[in-house]
């Protein structure tokens, strides 16, 4: 079930926030073109799982979740012309 899309704290910011058995499923999404030198999920680095651990924080804090949290990201990788997608979803991509 998805809580929360684009869920904004300060600067910070959550693309997906879903609740699945029992688990809060925080989801960074990472779109690129197939030319990209760089697969999407390579391009989640340390800040920025250090900025969406915090937003994630803070998401949990407000609406005072009290369930483990599990940090996926769903990588999308988009072909000519916009014509073909491959996504590939990578459960437990991090932790905090």
């Amino acid at each position: 079930t998805i809580r929360h899309r684009n869920w904004r704290s300060g600067k910070l910011e959550l693309d997906i926030v879903a609740e699945k058995d029992g688990t809060l499923v925080v989801v960074e999404v990472r779109t690129r073109r197939d030319n990209y030198l760089l697969a999407p999920a390579e391009t989640v680095n340390k800040a920025k799982m250090r900025n969406t651990i915090m937003a994630a924080e803070a998401y949990i804090f407000k609406f005072n979740i009290m369930m483990p949290t599990q940090f996926d990201i769903l990588s999308v990788v988009v072909g000519a012309q916009n014509s073909s997608f491959r996504i590939e979803h990578i459960e437990d991509a991090f932790l905090p």
